[in-house]
């Protein structure tokens, strides 16, 4: 049940959102969305659920449109969030969990273990208003996945939880993707994309200017980071041949290489003038990629 999207372009009015965007999302993994607000993420899941429809292309799963007839099968959590403040956590979930086609005791079954998994089970009698922002967005995941979603769409998911939270919920989202689940994600946090994701896309200003799967983009970005710390001044570092970035911190210094043969030489060229105290040799960040494709960091 692949998820496709081809040569999907949205427009409103003379402002396009969307720019020709072609992917496939494989069936049970993770994909995640990376972009700047205003990138056109929030409007490419909408046209995913087939609350908009796409200007020009095609948006299919398992070959076919996405209609009232496949929303049982799909979870959405949106970026903003969207539960009644007056209604208790079982009556709204119970509630959410039959439009989606489920029997009441087994929507009431998949609550009580949800709100055990998140160690919170006297929240089911409690209103949603009295919970904290945190615990209210756990609810909201639970509304996305009561019903046992075969895709998963979650948009900033973890966007204002605290650490504690966004373990709990990046846990869960694991489990779900283990269970069979096909997940597309987009978050503000580049290390949650690089720790969750298989394949991912980056899109600028409605365009999709890196996609496909994480290992063949490192891959062919061609550089490598490299971290010294020393007992002595690295300060020459940033003009030596090969290195294209140099940041300096209280340590040492990050500097981003053009191969393994620069940290070769650079090795070489120090050892003699004092101690090495880190010398490490890593892969580009997701961070990396992005400046160097969007011109800028994404924070």
């Amino acid at each position: 049940m692949v998820l496709k999207l081809e040569n999907v372009t949205k427009r409103f009015g003379r402002f396009t959102a969307v720019d020709q965007l072609s992917i496939a999302i494989p069936e049970k993994e993770m994909f995640g969305f990376l972009g700047a607000n205003g990138a056109g993420k929030t409007t490419t899941f909408r046209m995913i659920l087939g609350l908009l429809d796409p200007s020009e292309g095609e948006i299919t799963w398992d070959g076919k449109r996405v209609d009232y007839s496949t929303s049982p099968k799909i979870g959405y959590l949106p970026e903003e969030r969207g539960l009644y403040p007056k209604l208790k956590v079982r009556e709204q979930i119970v509630y959410l969990a039959r439009l989606r086609g489920m029997q009441k005791q087994d929507a009431l079954k998949e609550l009580d273990y949800w709100l055990e998994r998140f160690k919170v089970p006297e929240y089911a009698g409690k209103k949603v208003e009295e919970l904290s922002k945190g615990n209210q967005q756990k609810i909201q995941f639970l509304a996305a996945v009561i019903h046992k979603p075969k895709l998963l769409i979650l948009d900033e998911p973890f966007s204002g939880l605290d650490p504690v939270n966004v373990e709990q919920l990046k846990e869960a989202v694991l489990e779900l993707k283990n269970k069979g689940t096909t997940i597309v994600f987009s978050s503000h946090r580049m290390e949650h994309v690089e720790e969750m994701c298989e394949h991912l896309c980056i899109m600028h200003k409605g365009s999709p200017v890196v996609h496909g799967s994480l290992k063949e983009i490192k891959r062919s970005f061609g550089k490598k980071n490299l971290v010294v710390h020393a007992d002595f001044e690295l300060s020459d570092l940033k003009n030596y041949p090969g290195v294209t970035r140099a940041k300096y911190t209280t340590e040492g210094v990050h500097l981003q290489i053009t191969g393994e043969d620069v940290a070769e030489n650079v090795l070489k060229d120090i050892v003699s003038k004092g101690f090495v105290r880190k010398f490490v040799l890593e892969e580009p960040s997701l961070n990396d990629i992005f400046i160097e494709n969007v011109g800028a960091s994404y924070e």
